[in-house]
């Protein structure tokens, strides 16, 4: 499982013309999804988003989580994440999970974030074809893989 968290001042997604979710100052994670990733996976990715601090304290310094500001999170589905650019010129998506596998951990995930204690959840709607909006604060962009192991994924 993958995340691309960015700090954002605020953030939207919009489906077919109408915004399904938006926040204003937060998380907007992106995620993918692979073979073998499990409900354990996303527990320990949404504890770590929950609770990373990179939002800055009085002093500047990046010492505060979304939830130490009361911020919200924004969750996208992205397979992307898991696209093979490294042969051709058109990726190769193998590694991402199937549709149906990956569907059940992207909802399981927004719960789980919930569970660490962030009370704005919103979201995009897994597989459509969304415009992401964002204003992203810094910027600050963290890519986080977990496991950290590729489980024998194509290199």
């Amino acid at each position: 499982m993958r995340i691309l968290i960015q700090r954002v001042r605020k953030a939207s997604v919009t489906v077919s013309g109408q915004v399904i979710g938006s926040i204003g100052k937060g998380l907007l994670i992106f995620i993918g999804i692979t073979h073998g990733d499990t409900q354990a996976d996303a527990d320990w990715l949404a504890k770590k988003a929950a609770g990373l601090r990179i939002f800055e304290d009085e002093n500047g310094k990046m010492n505060r989580s979304v939830q130490d500001v009361g911020g919200g999170v924004l969750v996208v589905s992205q397979f992307t994440l898991y696209g093979d650019c490294k042969k051709g010129r058109r990726p190769g998506f193998d590694a991402a999970g199937s549709p149906d596998m990956a569907n059940e951990l992207y909802e399981y995930f927004m719960e789980a974030v919930r569970r660490e204690g962030v009370s704005t959840v919103e979201h995009g709607e897994f597989g459509a074809d969304m415009l992401v909006a964002l204003e992203n604060d810094g910027p600050v962009t963290f890519m986080i893989d977990y496991p950290f192991e590729t489980r024998g994924l194509p290199q």
